[in-house]
C-alpha cells in the first residue's frame, strides 16, 4: 500500500467517528500538557535559582581562609593523620596580592565586619558594619533599593538595612540624606622595640578620636577608640549576602575602601596576639572573583597549592544538581500517568474500530492488502492522534506554566517582593514532548493493530 493511499485511509478513518476520535485526542493532550507543566515548573525553578546565583556573583568566586593549624586538625580528626597538614598561613595584604596575580582573577577583596557603636539624634544604638566591594552594585541585592548606591569606592556613605533604619527612625524613607557617627576600635602598629605607650599617633583623616576614652595596649599594638560621621545614601529592603560564604551581612554597609581606611582592630587580630605575639594585620578571609564560573576550578587548586584554605559554591551544587535531577524525574513521573492513562484510551478507541470495521479489512485484504498493510494502518491512526495529542498538550501545558507564573507574580506582589518567571518550556522540552506522546500512541497501537492484522478475511467479510 502506498504512503498516500495510507495516509487517505487513515485520515477518513478518523474524520468518520470524530467524536471518539477526538476524545481520545484530547485525553493525549490532557496528559502530554500535564507532562509539561511539571517540567517546565522544574526546570523554571532550576533556570531561576541559576539566573540569581549567578547574578549574584556566588558562582564565580572563591572564598579563602586560613587552614587550621595541627592542633585544631587533630582535635577534629577520627583517627591521628598519617602525615601532618600544612600549617595555618595568615591572610595579610601580601596574601592578597598574590592571589589577585593568579590568571583569570579579575577582583580579590577582605571580608570586613565588626563590631560599632550607632549614634544618631543623641541616642546610642548598637550595629554591625559591612564592607561592600564595588562589584556589589551588580549583584542585584540593591535593586529597587531606597535611594542609591554609593557615589564612590572611598566615598564616606552608608547604606541602612530596614530593619536597622526602622530603630532609629519611624520614618526610614526621611533618614536619606542624614547622618550618622559610629564609634570602632582601631588598630595601630608600634614599630619594632617600641612598646604600645609609645606607639605613633594615627594619621589624621576623616575619622577621629573620641575624647575621655582611653586607648588600650596589647604586644606589639595598641586599640585605639575612634569614630567616623557618613552621610546615608540608602536604605536597602532584604540584607545583603556578604562575608565569608556570603553569610552574615552587616545593618550598616559602607564601602570596602572606606573600611580599609580604618584599620579596624579585629577578631583575628587578638586570636593571633595570643598565639603567639605580634601579629601583622591580616583578614579573617578573602573573595576571589573569577573571570567565568569555568575557572573556579583550577583557580581553586591553585589556591590550595598557595597553601590557603579554598571553598566555591561549585562544591554545593554538585549535590544541588543531584536534587534538582531527581526532582525532575519525580515530576515526570508524575506526569507521565496521565499520558498512561490516555493510552488506555488509544487502544479502547482503536478496539472499537476493529469491530466496527471488520467487514471494510475483509475487503482490504481480499483486495490484495497484506497484514503488513493493515497493521500500517492502524499504526498511522494512532500515530496521527499521538501526534495531533502532543501538539495541543505542549500548547496547553505552555498556558498552565503562564497562568501559574501570573498566579504566582500577583502574590509576589502582594508581599512587595519582585516577579518571577516560575516555569519555561524550552524547545528540547516541545521537541520531546511530541515524540513521546507519538511513541506511546505507537505503543498502545501494537495490540489493536495487530489484532486487525490477524483477521481472517472470509469471517471479516460475513460480518453484520
Amino acid at each position: 500500500m502506498k504512503f498516500r493511499d495510507l495516509t487517505e485511509l487513515a485520515g477518513r478513518n478518523l474524520r468518520e467517528a470524530a467524536l471518539r476520535n477526538s476524545l481520545t485526542t484530547l485525553g493525549i493532550a490532557v496528559g502530554v500538557a500535564s507532562l509539561v507543566a511539571m517540567l517546565s515548573l522544574g526546570v523554571g525553578l532550576q533556570e531561576l535559582a541559576s539566573k540569581r546565583l549567578s547574578r549574584s556573583g556566588l558562582f564565580n568566586a572563591v572564598f579563602v581562609a586560613s587552614r587550621v593549624n595541627l592542633r585544631n586538625f587533630q582535635r577534629r580528626a577520627a583517627t591521628p593523620p598519617a602525615a601532618p597538614p600544612e600549617m595555618s598561613r595568615p591572610l595579610d595584604e601580601d596574601a592578597r596580592r598574590q592571589l589577585a596575580a593568579l590568571v583569570n582573577v579579575i577582583e580579590v577583596y577582605p571580608e570586613i565586619r565588626f563590631p560599632v557603636d550607632v549614634r544618631y539624634a543623641e541616642n546610642s544604638y548598637p550595629s554591625i558594619v559591612a564592607s561592600v566591594p564595588p562589584s556589589a552594585r551588580a549583584s542585584g541585592a540593591y535593586d529597587g533599593m531606597k535611594g542609591a548606591f554609593f557615589s564612590g569606592t572611598a566615598a564616606d556613605e552608608a547604606i541602612l538595612q530596614i530593619e536597622f533604619a526602622k530603630e532609629l527612625s519611624q520614618q526610614p524613607d526621611s533618614l536619606i540624606g542624614k547622618e550618622i557617627v559610629f564609634r570602632y576600635l582601631e588598630r595601630q602598629d608600634a614599630p619594632a622595640g617600641t612598646s604600645s605607650a609609645n606607639a605613633a599617633p594615627a594619621a589624621p583623616g576623616a575619622a577621629s578620636s573620641i575624647p575621655g576614652v582611653s586607648p588600650g595596649s596589647l604586644p606589639g599594638m595598641s586599640v585605639v577608640p575612634r569614630q567616623k560621621s557618613l552621610r546615608i545614601v540608602g536604605i536597602v529592603e532584604t540584607e545583603p549576602a556578604v562575608g565569608f560564604g556570603g553569610v552574615g551581612g552587616g545593618r550598616v554597609l559602607i564601602p570596602l575602601d572606606v573600611a580599609l581606611s580604618l584599620h579596624i582592630a579585629q577578631a583575628n587580630d587578638l586570636r593571633e596576639i595570643l598565639r603567639g605575639g605580634f601579629a601583622k594585620p591580616g583578614y579573617a578571609s578573602l573573595t576571589v572573583r573569577v573571570k567565568n564560573p569555568a575557572d573556579v576550578a583550577s583557580v581553586e587548586a591553585a589556591i590550595r597549592q598557595m597553601g590557603f584554605a579554598a571553598f566555591s559554591l561549585l562544591d554545593v551544587t554538585r549535590g544541588l544538581r543531584l536534587v534538582f535531577a531527581v526532582f525532575d524525574l519525580l515530576l515526570g513521573l508524575f506526569g507521565s500517568l496521565a499520558l498512561a492513562v490516555a493510552s488506555l484510551g488509544i487502544v479502547n478507541t482503536l478496539v472499537m474500530a476493529i469491530l466496527e470495521r471488520r467487514r471494510e479489512i475483509g475487503v482490504l485484504k481480499a483486495l490484495g492488502a497484506a497484514d503488513r498493510d493493515v497493521r500500517r494502518l492502524f499504526f498511522a491512526e494512532a500515530g496521527a492522534m499521538g501526534l495531533l495529542g502532543g501538539i495541543f498538550g505542549v500548547l496547553l501545558g505552555w498556558l498552565i506554566g503562564r497562568g501559574l507564573t501570573f498566579g504566582a507574580n500577583i502574590y509576589l506582589h502582594r508581599q512587595d517582593l519582585p516577579s518571577v518567571q516560575l516555569a519555561s518550556v524550552p524547545w528540547w522540552m516541545v521537541g520531546g514532548a511530541i515524540a513521546f506522546s507519538v511513541a506511546v500512541s505507537l505503543a498502545a497501537g501494537i495490540f489493536p493493530a495487530s489484532r486487525a492484522a490477524r483477521l481472517n478475511p472470509v469471517e471479516a467479510l460475513r460480518y453484520e
